[in-house]
């Protein structure tokens, strides 16, 4: 079986056999056909996230796959930093990082589920709580989360501005169901006044987004890809009554991951979760999907084929 290895922090992925194990108690073996591609993933191959974690090991945290015939995903239980991962053919797994799929999802969608559809299921109904009459800012946009979020706040019944850095992108938010597109960086933003904001930038976007920002509306940050330390004007924080929310996904608990995992499951059966995929690369190309990452070349989820 061919699987994705980390031999060492750092080094690039290495692509070779290795031997599965019997499944023990409460495991399972399941035959593996996508798998998704993460931020969180590069950060494991760097040893920025579960450094102490086996080497060598197979990476990945989220699949898609079959078990006994029954399509599935499969994420979370310390896949690719504790254990061994799921960009693999296949893979013995807990049975509690199971998940089925519903009729209406397709593997390539469902692989994408344990990361960009628990959070943005989570970032827009469970600490945004949308509402038809928000108003709602979604940054970073063209993304694989915010590509998501777009299409979940749309089907909620808000309006929502889409913001993406690039015009190139701009018809993905368009596509996604967002009602106006904002093509720019922290300046484009300060006449919405949006009630709520979904942010996984940080970075010099925050204080505009607190300056935009209507009386008693709402901020999420998700992420920081636009850089960890901010600077705002903390008088119009508490003068709105705005309120300020973060949202980690690695902080879940099996009952909130694998209720999220359902609910957004549901939702794409539905048509309200829309997930878009950027490309799909084989195995091999592992490493190039990480460097996709690095450069930002991407525009909505970047998966692998495993089988």
């Amino acid at each position: 079986m061919r699987a994705a290895r980390l031999k060492e922090h750092g080094k690039p992925l290495e692509i070779e056999p290795v031997d599965l194990p019997s499944p023990g108690e409460d495991e399972v073996l399941v035959e593996l056909r996508f798998g998704g591609v993460n931020p969180v993933d590069r950060y494991g191959a760097e040893g920025r996230v579960a450094p102490d974690g086996p080497l060598p090991r197979t990476l990945g945290g989220e699949a898609s796959g079959v078990l006994d015939g029954q399509p599935v995903v499969v994420n979370g239980e310390g896949l690719g930093t504790a254990r061994d991962g799921v960009w693999a053919e296949a893979a013995v797994v807990p049975w509690d990082a199971v998940t089925e799929v519903p009729d209406g999802v397709e593997l390539r969608e469902a692989a994408a589920m344990g990361v960009v559809g628990v959070t943005a299921w989570n970032v827009v109904h469970h600490m945004g709580q949308v509402r038809s009459e928000d108003r709602v800012l979604v940054l970073g946009a063209s993304g694989g989360v915010g590509s998501a979020i777009v299409s979940l706040v749309k089907a909620a019944g808000a309006e929502v501005w889409g913001q993406t850095g690039s015009e190139e992108k701009a018809d993905i938010v368009r596509d996604q169901g967002a009602d106006h597109v904002i093509v720019g960086g922290p300046d484009e933003i300060k006449e919405i006044e949006p009630t709520l904001v979904l942010d996984p930038l940080g970075g010099g976007f925050l204080a505009p987004v607190v300056e935009a920002l209507a009386t008693r509306g709402r901020i999420v940050v998700y992420g920081t890809s636009a850089g960890p330390d901010v600077q705002f004007n903390l008088h119009q924080l508490y003068r709105k009554r705005a309120s300020l929310l973060g949202y980690g996904g690695m902080q879940l608990t099996r009952e909130e991951r694998r209720a999220a995992m359902e609910q957004a499951l549901a939702a794409a059966a539905r048509g309200e979760l829309r997930i878009r995929i950027d490309s799909v690369l084989p195995l091999e190309d592992v490493n190039e999907a990480f460097q996709r990452l690095v450069d930002r070349n991407v525009r909505g989820k970047l998966l692998l084929a495993l089988a």
